[in-house]
């Protein structure tokens, strides 16, 4: 397989995890990391390394539930022999928090990925946030 085809089935295996994940399991997506960074804004700082990916991936499961995927949209992608990326709009719909409603929400999510040295492909690394329109400047100064 070529590295293009083996970045859109690790694309594609991963937005079927997600549909675990928003229903409050983290375990399909974990197995997809490795060597790792995540920073998952707004649900906690950036984490480095397998095991905080891990700590980080098992809180934000614990805050959503009864969820699902509505769709993807990608914005770009590029893919080398030895690393690739992508851009999506995520949408989604889900209970947050202590919500009891569900309700749809969008992220803008970067995800990096890199061969292993069996050629099997992983995230090394993913940001995810709300932000998927403009926004005015002041929306970056914190109080």
């Amino acid at each position: 397989m070529s590295a293009v085809e083996d970045v859109d089935q690790l694309i594609k295996r991963f937005q079927q995890a997600l549909g675990g994940f928003v229903k409050g399991n983290p375990e399909p997506v974990k197995g997809l990391f490795d060597d790792v960074t995540l920073a998952n804004n707004p649900l906690g700082p950036p984490a480095l390394g397998a095991d905080e990916v891990a700590k980080t991936l098992e809180h934000a499961a614990s805050t959503i539930r009864d969820g699902q995927i509505i769709g993807f949209e990608t914005i770009s992608k590029v893919v080398t022999d030895e690393l690739a990326y992508v851009l999506e709009i995520e949408q989604q719909e889900a209970k947050m928090g202590g919500n009891a409603e569900v309700a749809p929400f969008a992220l803008r999510v970067t995800m990096i990925f890199r061969p292993e040295e069996d050629g099997e492909w992983k995230v090394v690394h993913r940001h995810a946030d709300p932000i998927t329109t403009a926004q005015p400047a002041e929306s970056v100064i914190q109080e």
